[in-house]
């Protein structure tokens, strides 16, 4: 946070980057994009586990592959039959168990 002057007062302006929002967006069951991703829990063939910022997502199918991984932008594409989509409540964004998957593969 930074505090300015304004009129011999002060204001409080937040520095902080807007949230992403989350959306999914699914083309013939075959491949989707997904934004407002904070982190990629873990993934296979049959399933991949993404942080998203509406909760926990998990993607259940076959032939599943990330395509492309930008955390940066918050953003994933993933290809494969996609056969189920389920949300649950909560994350771990923030916990040392949501650290970026890069991070724990290259450890």
């Amino acid at each position: 946070m930074m505090e300015e002057s304004i009129d011999g007062g002060s204001c409080i302006v937040d520095e902080k980057q807007p949230t992403m929002l989350h959306g999914f967006i699914l083309k013939n069951r075959q491949t989707g994009n997904v934004t407002g991703v904070r982190d990629v829990v873990s993934f296979d063939m049959n399933e991949i586990l993404l942080d998203t910022q509406q909760g926990m997502l998990t993607i259940k199918g076959k032939d599943l592959h990330v395509t492309r991984l930008n955390l940066e932008k918050q953003e994933v594409d993933l290809e494969g039959t996609i056969d189920s989509l389920t949300y649950t409540e909560g994350g771990i964004h923030g916990q040392k168990a949501g650290e970026n998957l890069l991070k724990r593969l290259f450890k």
